[in-house]
């Protein structure tokens, strides 16, 4: 009896002895399970500080495209020689030239070409011209970077008359328009006759007459449509700028205009004149 209690005593010992090995294992199994956990949540913010560093830095390179793009937008070429636009007007340049007569837009063999025809129908359009015969009445052009409008004699003044009449108060009101729309611009009034000469009581010559015809229309500008006056140039160049020889009736009517030289900023005209659109 005696031996079966000692046995059963070592029994428990050795029992307990096991248990508490496995504990003390459980124990530093859990402490490496804890360490490799701290880790790897480590390594998860250490990942993911540097994802979010990564796309700043995509972010950043994306930003800097999307600027170069619309640099290389706004970037200014040279047209033919003659003017300076940006790839944003040649974009609405085209918009614009899909609405030009497809007979027209035939001989536009260079960008000059059709820049001409896109910014004399933008003009056209916001004078609205369409009541006039555009080869005789009003034509518009580009040279040089600067628009001319050529107005004939007979839509300002009567013949030999320096005074403007009521007929030309409909495109002077559209004219002043395009002017006060855009305060970078100046405006030249240029007064042209045929070579007839001409002598009255007021009138000493041919470059008395076209002189008196600028300041005429530069006048009913600034009075009465309000146009600022520092923003208009008068002058006259008599007959010495004839479009035709002065040999017939029809020809001394094309040398008797007034042209209006419009000196803007092409980008800003354009986009003035595209947003009638």
């Amino acid at each position: 009896m005696k031996k079966i209690s000692i046995a059963l005593i070592l029994a428990i010992m050795i029992t307990s002895c096991v248990s508490k090995k496995k504990y003390v294992a459980l124990e530093v199994e859990n402490g490496q399970i804890k360490s490799e956990l701290n880790k790897t949540r480590v390594e998860k913010e250490d990942l993911e500080n540097k994802f979010a560093a990564i796309q700043a830095r995509v972010d950043n390179y994306n930003k800097k495209i999307n600027s170069l793009t619309e640099q290389n937008d706004a970037m200014l070429v040279n047209v033919d020689n003659v003017a300076v636009i940006s790839n944003d007007t040649k974009k609405a340049m085209r918009k614009t030239l899909q609405n030009v007569d497809a007979s027209k837009l035939a001989g536009a063999k260079t960008l000059k070409d059709s820049m001409n025809l896109a910014l004399s129908y933008n003009l056209n359009k916001s004078m609205d011209s369409s009541n006039l015969d555009e080869d005789e009445d009003i034509s518009i052009d580009i040279n040089e970077t600067v628009v001319m409008i050529s107005i004939s004699d007979k839509m300002l003044f009567n013949t030999a008359s320096y005074r403007v009449s009521n007929k030309a108060n409909d495109i002077l009101q559209k004219l002043a328009n395009v002017i006060n729309s855009e305060p970078s611009v100046e405006v030249m009034v240029e007064g042209h006759t045929d070579s007839r000469s001409i002598r009255t009581s007021k009138i000493a010559d041919n470059w008395d007459l076209s002189v008196l015809r600028a300041t005429s229309v530069v006048r009913k500008l600034v009075d009465d449509y309000g146009v600022a006056p520092e923003k208009l140039i008068a002058s006259g160049r008599s007959y010495f700028k004839p479009l035709a020889e002065n040999d017939t009736n029809e020809n001394r009517a094309k040398n008797r205009r007034t042209r209006i030289v419009i000196l803007p900023n092409l980008d800003k005209f354009f986009a003035l004149m595209g947003s009638n659109e």
